[in-house]
């Protein structure tokens, strides 16, 4: 309504003032009523006009905003639908997913601003076509034969732009990556300490730049077009604006004719202009927004089986599994058979890459095998619920997060449901050492971990941890889920010193006995506390059994066991040496 009626206004105006003009030009003089009474109905036209063009971008901004919070909220549904890690992993279907947020937020509410703005000209374009007809015909048939390679020229700008902005958008996300680098509490001690920031600037302005490049190109394509047509539909217009002046001067037009015909061809030609930019724009927005459709329409990487696991019972066991992360890449696991008992906890060791992080990523499901299966008490981990499955695994993984939040809500998202039971975040710090860490901060549980944010509505910032602290949260974060069939601990001590480690580890296997656990750890001091131990070489099950029994085997653990052991040795010698 309100575009419509904005479309009416320029037209009462024009209309109202050929009259105002035509009156004052008049042989024989007007009566000074009507005179003012047109004179208000011009500025009244004029001030309606203003006055809707600010209640249109009102309507419109909320219209937007709506839009975004819908297209934002959708989109994210349909990434909780990817169970797996795998596409995550994928730079085109990254790429893809930033045109979605983009295209999703952008399109619709481009389109539906194309569209008012599309009417609102067309309403004002029919209306001074009928002067353009009533003054001079053959104007408005020039018009039409001038508008229709205009429209034309802008579908294929609309084309163009689209796959340039789909190209730009893999420069973008790198251009980021090193922003991110470059201001990220992360990454920023290394950047200072090693001079990266001269290099990470240049590479992120070199991806920009070349976005940049791309995007003005097309630009100035369209602009040049544009332009180009604008001088047809200008010319065009002249022959008519000649004839009628020249009419007007033998006296078969009024002055006022001659001032709406004017005035109806830069209308026309304005609005002309104006349909054409967005008929442009929203053929842009509609070719992008399938990025946006095609995400919500993604299917779910893994398929979650109809079955509910049942409590682990008698184990879960890994049958010639094989996997790689890459079609292309080399296999992690090569047949790989173990056998996880029932209540036993387990610790898998073996050089970097062996494939032990791997084998946790399975069993829960981030990815499935390409061959064999994993089975849970004799049921293929496929034919589960995946998340009935999740729910009964806990987890500390060895790139574990600290997030923006309180002490206590980073510990109780493990168990979202319990996110405010304190006493059971207090119980699951304790066993970590968490409750140490929140002690010593000085809100306790409720200091928010982070520079980054202000705590509450204060200007007073959050706290950072040392790494040992975050990683104590983490470890409490997992025992959250207690009733949790199996927990997974990734180098869950990495941070902590050998006396921690020792400490919280004997702690972990002493409240989780009875518990399927899996550890793993690059110290194997800390593991002669568990059931059983299995060396991990080349993607498969080398050695396993008890610390004594694999020491006694004398092969591989037996030599990283000892080659660690005399490190420590020597360590000690050197200090009793030296005092």
């Amino acid at each position: 309504m309100l575009t419509v009626v904005a479309g009416v206004t320029p037209i009462l105006a024009a209309v109202a003032t050929r009259a105002l003009v035509d009156e004052l030009t008049r042989p024989a003089g007007t009566d000074s009523g009507t005179l003012v009474a047109l004179g208000a109905i011009v500025v009244a036209a004029g001030g309606l006009g203003t006055v809707l063009g600010y209640l249109s971008s009102l309507v419109a901004g909320i219209q937007r905003r709506a839009i975004q919070f819908t297209a934002e909220n959708d989109v994210h549904k349909a990434l909780t639908r990817l169970r797996g890690l795998r596409r995550f992993e994928e730079p085109d279907f990254q790429n893809r997913l930033g045109l979605a947020m983009q295209s999703g937020a952008d399109s619709p509410g481009a389109v539906l601003g194309s569209c008012f703005e599309l009417i609102r000209s067309a309403v004002m374009i029919g209306g001074f076509v009928g002067v353009l007809v009533v003054t001079w015909w053959p104007a408005s048939v020039l018009l039409v034969v001038a508008a229709v390679p205009t429209l034309a020229a802008q579908r294929s700008l609309a084309r163009s732009n689209a796959s340039t902005t789909e190209t730009a958008m893999a420069l973008h996300r790198r251009r980021f990556s090193y922003q991110t680098l470059l201001t990220g509490l992360a990454s920023i001690k290394e950047v200072k300490l090693f001079d990266l920031e001269g290099l990470f600037h240049d590479r992120m302005m070199s991806y920009s730049a070349r976005a940049n490049a791309k995007e003005i190109a097309a630009e100035r394509r369209t602009a040049l077009t544009q332009s180009a047509y604008v001088l047809l539909t200008v010319a065009v217009m002249a022959v008519g604006v000649v004839y009628v002046i020249g009419r007007a001067a033998s006296g078969g037009l009024s002055a006022g004719d001659v001032l709406i015909f004017v005035t109806a061809v830069t209308s026309v030609q304005t609005g002309l202009g104006s349909m054409a930019r967005e008929s442009a724009r929203a053929g842009r927005a509609v070719r992008l927004f399938h990025h946006y459709m095609a995400v919500l329409a993604c299917p779910p990487d893994i398929a979650s089986g109809p079955r509910e696991p049942t409590a682990l019972r008698r184990g879960i066991v890994f049958e010639d599994v094989w996997f790689r992360y890459d079609e292309s890449g080399e296999w992690v696991l090569r047949g790989l058979d173990l056998t996880i008992r029932a209540g036993e906890s387990l610790a898998l060791v073996g050089v970097n890459g062996a494939g032990k992080s791997t084998v946790m990523k399975l069993l829960c499901r981030f990815y499935d095998p390409d061959r064999g299966r994993i089975t849970w008490d004799g049921v293929d981990l496929k034919e589960l619920s995946t998340s009935e499955l999740r729910r009964r695994i806990s987890a500390a993984f060895q790139d574990h997060t600290v997030y923006d939040l309180t002490v206590a809500e980073n510990i109780g998202v493990g168990d979202v449901a319990r996110l405010d039971d304190r006493a059971g975040i207090a119980a699951a710090a304790r066993m970590t050492g968490a409750d140490e860490v929140a002690r010593e901060l000085s809100d306790g549980y409720d200091t928010l971990v982070s520079r980054i944010f202000f705590q509450g509505e204060g200007e007073q910032p959050g706290t950072a941890l040392s790494g040992g602290q975050g990683q104590r949260l983490a470890l409490a974060r997992a025992m959250m889920r207690d009733d949790a069939d199996l927990l997974l601990l990734d180098e869950p001590s990495s941070w902590l010193d050998a006396l921690a480690e020792q400490h919280i580890n004997r702690e972990l296997i002493e409240r989780r006995r009875g518990r399927t656990s899996i550890l793993i750890s690059h110290r194997l001091s800390t593991l002669r506390e568990v059931d059983r131990i299995a060396v991990i070489a080349h993607g498969q099950v080398t050695e396993i059994g008890s610390h004594g029994a694999l020491m006694a085997l004398n092969g591989s653990y037996a030599e990283m066991f000892q080659a660690q052991a005399a490190a420590y040795t020597e360590a000690s010698l050197k200090v009793a040496g030296h005092e």
